[in-house]
């Protein structure tokens, strides 16, 4: 079982003194298992699977940097179509224009 001390540090308070905590622990018998090695084929099934969690990350991290820049992209866009819509002369058509017509 657990015995716990707790043991006195100088210049600490209460609250700051650590507790040395002593366990036993249980003796567990392991001439009764019988220890089976990995099959080759699940350790490589898992090794593969490894690499393919390792590149899909690799590929979230791509997309999410390129969908940032494309969201910066559309942000400048957008800006930009509003000042245009925002500027009077530009969908305005001239008088000469109109006569023509």
């Amino acid at each position: 079982m657990a015995a716990t001390a707790a043991v006195r540090v100088p210049g600490c308070k209460k609250e700051e003194q650590r507790a040395d905590t002593v366990t036993s622990l249980p003796t567990v018998d392991l001439s009764s298992r019988i220890l089976y090695p990995m099959p080759r084929s699940l350790l490589l099934e898992m090794i593969n699977a490894n690499r393919a969690k390792v590149d899909l990350a690799a590929r979230v991290d791509a997309m999410m940097a390129e969908n940032l820049k494309l969201k910066s992209e559309n942000q400048v866009l957008g800006q930009y179509i509003e000042n245009l819509m925002s500027a009077p002369s530009v969908f305005q058509t001239t008088d000469s224009e109109s006569q023509r017509k």
